[in-house]
C-alpha cells in the first residue's frame, strides 16, 4: 500500500509556474487521517500556491494530488468541495456589502421555485450553525463590514465548517486572533480531530503549531524541505529550515530610550471611536508597545492619531503644539510627519493593481511634482532607496503590488513612510501573516528607525514582539489606558493581568497567562 493509498491528502511532485517565476517545483507532502498537518515556510515558499492547488482556484503544471487513496484534479472550487475539501482563507473572501448569512451559504444559498433566495431558512440555518460554534452574538442579518477583523476571521472559519469537510485547510487562521479566539479555535480542531477530519493548518506562528498540530512539512523556495512530527523537532531546527540559516536574535537589542529625550507625540484625553479617554506620550527614539485583548479600542486610538477617526475628546499635541487631524493626508503633512501601516494591507495599505513606485509614492506625490509633472527619475530615485532600505527587490518598481508576497507587501508599506520622511509610525500588527525571516528583517527596521531619532507606537497580537521590541507598554482595556509597564515589569504576565481588567486593589488571583500567544522563538 502506498503513502497516498493511507492518507487522507496526499501531493506527489507538484509543480506550479506563473510564467518564469517557479511557485512550486517538485513539492510533495502526505497528511494522515484525522490528523493535524502544519505547513510551514516563508511567504514566497509556495504555501499560498499549495493552499489554491487544494481549493480548486489554480491548477498543478505537474505532479498529483490524491485524496482518500483517490487520484483528483480539480478544476474549480466546486470540484474541491465535492470531493469533501474546504478553505478558510486568510485573505478574507467575504463580500462586504452582504449579510453574514449570505456570505456564510455562498455559493450554495437556498433557492426556492420561483428563484429567489429562500432568506427565512438562510438565516435559520446559519443561526443554529453559528450558535453550535460559540458565535451565537453574532447576527445573520448583519452586513459583514460591520464586524472587526478577528471577528470576521471567525466567520470565514465558520463558513468553512459549514460544508462539513473531511478535510479542511485553514490558510493562517491565527493571524488576526488573539487570546480567548485562538482558545475557540484550539477547541474547534480538537472537537473536528475526535471525529476524524483531516486539517491542514497553515501558519508562522510556532506556539501554535505545536499547541494543535501532529506532523508539519516545510516549503523553501518552492520545495518540500521535509515533514517531521512536532514533537521530534526544536523551534530552531524548524526555522534554520524555513528560511535556510539560523537566527541568533529574534529581537535587536534595544537602543537606549533617554528619558530626556523630546516629546514628539502626546495625547491627552484623547477620545475617538471605541477609545474613550487615552494620556499618552512618545518620545524621539522610542518603542511605545500597546497591549490588549481584541476590541478594547486600541485600533480606533491609532485611527484617531492618524486622523481617520474624528477625535471627539481631549487633543493632540505634536512637539509640544496642539495640531488638528482633519484626516491621514493632515498627518502624513511634512509638518507633523505621522505614518500608518494599517491593519489589513490588502484592503487598508495597497492599490494591488498599482506599481510598488505608485504605492509607495502616491500620499506624497505632490512632493515629486513640478509644474504639474511628475519628475519621475526622482519619484523612482527615493522609491528606490527606500526598496533598499526594507530589502525589497527593485522589480516592485514596475511590477503590481498583488504580484508579490504578503511579506514583500507589508514591506512596500513600510517603505512607503520612508518615501513620506516620517518620524512617527503608527504600527498595528505590523508583521501579521508574515514569514520568520520577514518578521525579523521588520524587527531590524523598526529597531534602525528608532535608533536614528524615530518614535514608534507598536500594536501587536503576538505578545512576545510587544514585549521584544519596546522601552515602555500601555496596556489598553475598555476604551481606556489601564496600566504602564517598564523595563523589568515588561511581562506577559503582568500585561495579561492588565488586559483581563485586572487591579492592585483587587481580591487576589493569579492572571492566566497565555501560552500560545508570541512568535517563533
Amino acid at each position: 500500500m502506498t503513502l497516498a493509498d493511507q492518507s487522507a491528502i496526499a501531493v506527489s511532485q507538484i509543480r506550479k509556474a506563473y510564467g518564469p517565476t517557479v511557485a512550486l517545483s517538485d513539492a510533495s507532502f502526505a497528511a494522515a487521517t484525522g490528523t493535524v498537518h502544519a505547513l510551514l515556510g516563508e511567504n514566497g515558499a509556495g504555501k499560498s500556491t499549495m493552499v489554491k492547488m487544494l481549493s480548486g482556484l489554480v491548477q498543478p503544471d505537474q505532479g498529483q494530488i490524491a485524496i482518500f487513496g483517490q487520484d483528483v484534479h480539480f478544476a474549480s472550487p466546486r470540484d474541491a468541495h465535492r470531493a469533501g475539501l474546504a478553505t478558510a482563507f486568510q485573505e478574507l473572501t467575504q463580500v462586504p456589502d452582504l449579510t453574514v448569512w449570505e456570505n456564510m451559504l455562498l455559493p450554495y444559498q437556498p433557492i426556492g421555485m420561483t428563484g429567489l433566495l429562500k432568506r427565512r431558512q438562510g438565516q435559520a440555518q446559519v443561526a443554529a450553525h453559528l450558535e453550535s460554534l460559540g458565535l451565537g452574538q453574532v447576527s445573520p442579518r448583519a452586513e459583514i463590514r460591520r464586524f472587526d477583523l478577528a471577528v470576521r476571521q471567525k466567520i470565514e472559519i465558520a463558513r468553512a465548517l459549514m460544508r462539513k469537510p473531511r478535510i479542511l485547510l485553514l490558510d493562517e487562521p491565527t493571524s488576526a486572533l488573539s487570546g480567548d479566539d485562538i482558545d475557540w479555535l484550539g477547541d474547534i480542531i480538537a472537537r473536528l480531530k475526535a471525529a476524524g477530519t483531516t486539517i491542514l493548518f497553515i501558519s508562522h506562528r510556532m506556539p501554535e503549531v505545536r499547541a494543535f498540530c501532529d506532523d508539519l512539512t516545510i516549503l523553501r523556495n518552492g520545495q518540500s524541505v521535509g515533514t517531521f512530527a512536532v514533537s521530534a523537532v526544536s523551534d530552531a531546527e524548524v526555522i534554520e529550515r524555513i528560511i535556510g540559516r539560523s537566527i541568533a536574535a529574534t529581537f535587536p537589542p534595544k537602543c537606549l530610550a533617554a528619558e530626556a529625550a523630546q516629546i514628539v507625540l502626546e495625547a491627552r484625553g484623547l477620545g475617538g471611536g471605541e477609545m474613550k479617554a487615552a494620556d499618552l506620550t512618545l518620545r524621539a527614539g522610542e518603542i511605545l508597545g500597546v497591549a490588549g485583548l481584541q476590541g478594547m479600542g486600541q485600533r480606533d486610538l491609532f485611527l484617531t492619531l492618524f486622523g481617520d477617526i474624528e477625535a471627539r475628546t481631549g487633543e493632540i499635541l505634536v512637539d509640544g503644539k496642539p495640531v488638528t487631524l482633519r484626516s491621514p493626508r493632515d498627518a502624513i503633512d511634512a509638518r507633523i510627519g505621522i505614518n500608518l501601516v494599517p491593519e489589513e494591507r490588502k484592503t487598508e495599505g495597497l492599490f494591488l493593481k498599482l506599481d510598488g513606485c505608485a504605492n509607495t509614492t502616491l500620499p506624497v506625490i505632490e512632493r515629486f511634482t513640478r509644474a504639474g509633472f511628475i519628475d519621475v527619475a526622482g519619484e523612482r530615485a527615493a522609491v528606490s532607496a527606500a526598496l533598499a532600505r526594507v530589502q525589497v527587490d527593485l522589480w516592485a518598481l514596475y511590477r503590481p503590488a498583488r504580484s508579490f508576497s504578503g511579506g514583500n507587501q507589508q514591506k512596500i508599506v513600510l517603505a512607503r513612510s520612508l518615501v513620506a520622511g516620517s518620524r512617527i509610525l503608527l504600527l498595528f500588527d505590523p508583521t501579521r501573516g508574515v514569514d520568520v525571516g520577514t518578521k525579523h528583517q521588520i524587527y531590524q527596521l523598526i529597531a534602525e528607525f528608532a535608533a536614528a531619532g524615530g518614535a514608534v507606537l507598536l500594536y501587536s497580537t503576538e505578545i512576545a514582539e510587544v514585549i521584544g521590541l519596546s522601552h515602555r507598554v500601555m496596556v489598553v482595556y475598555g476604551g481606556r489606558i489601564a496600566g504602564e509597564l517598564r523595563g523589568q515589569d515588561i511581562t506577559e504576565a503582568a500585561i495579561m493581568a492588565a488586559a483581563l481588567g485586572h487591579r492592585d486593589d483587587a481580591p487576589s488571583a493569579q492572571p492566566e497567562t497565555h501560552p500560545r500567544v508570541g512568535a517563533f522563538a
